[in-house]
């Protein structure tokens, strides 16, 4: 195939094979062949030879055949002028169509080399199909474009499937046998059981379950045929269907028993009596006319039960006029033993009783309380017994008139007697249907639950998926690949810019003390300048954390960029009253989310502060592990402004008494202040100094912290939290 051989002879090779099978195929070409080495295209060329050249001013001949191309619209093939199909045709009628037969669509244009090379095989395969009952369709592409882009063509020739409104594109080579097993492939794999003498009673027997009589097909073919299949298909909301292979072993029991001729194939229906036929069709070639005609007439049961509103419309039509009535005798039952003798006597009196005005069905009054409440009035004597109304449907709106027997149905002679009076009355005189009522429509007993419905669903569009991701025409799958190439890249992009602007960030130089001073409107503190003018308290509290070892790396270390935690330096004599004033200075600043506030205990974590106060020092003098105050130091009221993505801290050190200006992040006297600390601690009483009046002027330390005033002190790396 030269689609899939890129070859340079692939093409001719294509059409000479084409050509001998379309040869092979056809006896009468193929005899022409044998006897004059040709299958008759250019037969009788020589006699008429003369009458195909004509003269052209003087001495220039040509052939007017050379010009007879059979590219254009006039000379299509008329055999598929029967198939032709329009946009509005296809949505109103093949579509709604294609949930009884399946369809086979060709798609051709003009100017189509590859469109002539399958119209052999084409026509055969039409012509085959149609009579077995499959659907074919043609599109001309150049006459209805809008149709072939709905199907999803977009080159000639394209072949289709079409069933149950859903399309299937055809892939494989076009010969006569792939094409028969596409549209055979196409039919769901259920429609036909294959029965032997193992499982016919139970088959036969499912007619209380499935409410449809159930035909059997006795044929020596090993494989079920097609034109059963697609009958089975048309007829699968009214019957169920068997295949019987008489030539196979364990059929003999079934052969013997209905008394089959295993030489001539034999279709025969059951209703209610599995031990006999309702009725029997032989034929040594049976065609799709002698099917139908024998299935229509047989489409229900002899009592059906009305499980459903459609099928109470199709066996008691409402009447289009007086010679048209239609009644139906409605037998209100229940399941199991106790009224089988009802069900059985009402059963014989239909079979025995049966006519084109009259239709006998039954109910389960249970499964149709509406229904039967409607007809039965809910009275006394009719509870827990079967029960007989006549009825005839007046519109489609629900209108019933209908009379019921006056006693409950218990099938005894006189109940019969009863009945056929009452219908003997009813030819003569319409009126006795003296009582109307309005009755809902039925509920569909047979109807799938909604996770099967959901799952088969969801099947089949997982399937169309399958398919489209292999097979679809790329142009259709463009818009769906893009937006899913759109979003993979948004998401991988901003993970990559995320994990190098990580890495730059390490990477940065932290800038000396005077450049830090000069750059107070540095873009980095945007935000937090935003955010001054917006801190409106969104609580009535203040949430403090404590800073541990079991939060540090979420709290400080993976904190967000352009956030901050507060941290305020305790130890526990102190912490209560220290936490009660911290919560008071920074109440105000709650309102903005880059802030995060926590507590560091002193007598836990010394060594970690002490580490991170070596980085706030400046050139002055300072003490160190030997000065004899170095572990009288104390840091309780220090407030750390931590910046964990850029690895920097603010400092807010305790307000002295005594000393207005208070230390708002300066470390210009942080020497002299821990010396004057440690001799006013050694020197001053306790009560000298209140351990709230610590955190005075806290507040305005965190307006500057907000303007980003403040002096950065910057680390290479945090420091493990023990």
């Amino acid at each position: 195939h030269p689609d899939k051989n890129k070859d340079p002879g692939a093409e001719d090779k294509f059409i000479q094979i084409s050509k001998a099978y379309e040869i092979l195929s056809n006896e009468e070409k193929r005899a022409n062949f044998d006897r004059y080495g040709d299958a008759g295209e250019s037969q009788g060329f020589s006699q008429q030879q003369h009458r195909q050249f004509h003269r052209f001013h003087d001495g220039f001949y040509f052939d007017e055949s050379f010009f007879h191309f059979p590219f254009n619209s006039e000379r299509r093939d008329t055999s598929d002028e029967k198939y032709l199909l329009h946009f509005s045709h296809y949505i109103n009628e093949i579509v709604p169509d294609s949930f009884k037969k399946p369809y086979l669509i060709k798609i051709t244009s003009d100017w189509c080399f590859s469109c002539i090379h399958i119209e052999p095989v084409w026509k055969e395969v039409a012509q085959e199909l149609e009579a077995l009952g499959a659907g074919i369709g043609v599109v001309h592409a150049g006459y209805e474009r809008r149709l072939a882009h709905h199907l999803g063509a977009h080159s000639t020739p394209t072949l289709l499937g079409l069933i149950n409104g859903k399309i299937t594109f055809f892939h494989n080579a076009v010969v006569r046998e792939n094409l028969r097993q596409f549209v055979e492939n196409l039919l769901p794999g259920n429609l036909v059981e294959k029965i032997t003498d193992k499982n016919y009673i139970s088959f036969l027997s499912d007619w209380r379950k499935d409410n449809k009589p159930h035909v059997l097909l006795f044929d020596h073919m090993p494989v079920v045929p097609l034109l059963y299949k697609l009958t089975a298909f048309a007829y699968r909301d009214y019957l169920s269907f068997g295949y019987v292979y008489v030539g196979l072993r364990g059929t003999e029991e079934l052969s013997s028993q209905y008394n089959i001729n295993v030489y001539t194939p034999t279709m025969m229906i059951f209703k209610e009596h599995i031990d006999r036929p309702a009725d029997v069709v032989q034929a040594r070639e049976m065609k799709k006319q002698l099917i139908d005609d024998f299935l229509s007439q047989n489409k229900f049961l002899m009592v059906a039960r009305l499980t459903s509103q459609r099928l109470f419309q199709e066996l008691c039509p409402v009447k289009k006029s007086h010679r048209q009535r239609k009644h139906c005798v409605v037998l209100f039952t229940g399941e199991g033993e106790k009224f089988a003798e009802a069900y059985e006597s009402f059963l014989t009196f239909a079979v025995a009783n049966t006519k084109d005005t009259l239709k006998f069905v039954h109910v389960y009054s249970d499964r149709q309380l509406e229904f039967a409440d409607a007809l039965l009035m809910d009275e006394e004597k009719y509870r827990g017994k079967s029960a007989v109304v006549i009825l005839e449907r007046r519109n489609n709106a629900g209108k019933i008139a209908y009379k019921a027997l006056e006693e409950a149905w218990q099938g005894s002679k006189e109940d019969n007697f009863i009945l056929l009076d009452l219908l003997d009355q009813l030819r003569t005189d319409p009126g006795l249907l003296s009582s109307e009522t309005v009755v809902a429509d039925l509920n569909d007993e047979l109807a799938p639950m909604f996770l099967i419905r959901w799952f088969y669903s969801t099947l089949d569009y997982i399937s169309d998926c399958w398919d489209s991701l292999f097979h679809s025409n790329w142009r259709e799958m463009m818009p769906l690949l893009s937006l899913l190439f759109s979003a993979l890249f948004i998401l991988f992009g901003t993970v990559i810019v995320q994990a190098f602007s990580d890495s730059s960030d390490t990477r940065d130089t932290p800038p000396s003390g005077k450049e830090e001073t000069a750059a107070k409107t540095e873009k980095n503190d945007a935000s937090f300048s935003k955010e001054s003018n917006s801190r409106i308290p969104k609580k009535g509290f203040v949430e403090v954390t404590e800073l541990t070892d079991i939060n540090y790396t979420s709290n400080l270390v993976r904190l967000r960029p352009g956030h901050m935690n507060v941290v305020l330096i305790l130890s526990n004599s102190t912490k209560t009253p220290l936490l009660q004033k911290f919560a008071l200075e920074v109440y105000t600043f709650t309102g903005s989310s880059s802030l995060h506030f926590s507590f560091l205990s002193l007598d836990k974590h010394r060594e970690w502060l002490e580490y991170l106060l070596e980085f706030a020092q400046d050139a002055a003098p300072i003490p160190n592990q030997y000065d004899k105050h170095f572990l009288e130091r104390d840091y309780t009221g220090y407030v750390l402004a931590l910046n964990g993505h850029k690895k920097y801290f603010c400092l807010f050190k305790p307000h002295r008494s005594g000393d207005e200006g208070g230390t708002l992040g300066s470390c210009k006297d942080y020497d002299a202040s821990q010396h004057a600390e440690a001799r006013g601690k050694s020197s001053s009483s306790p009560g000298s100094r209140s351990i709230k009046n610590k955190l005075h002027k806290l507040s305005f330390w965190m307006e500057r912290l907000l303007e980003g005033s403040l002096q950065r002190f910057y680390i290479p790396s945090w420091p493990a939290l023990d």
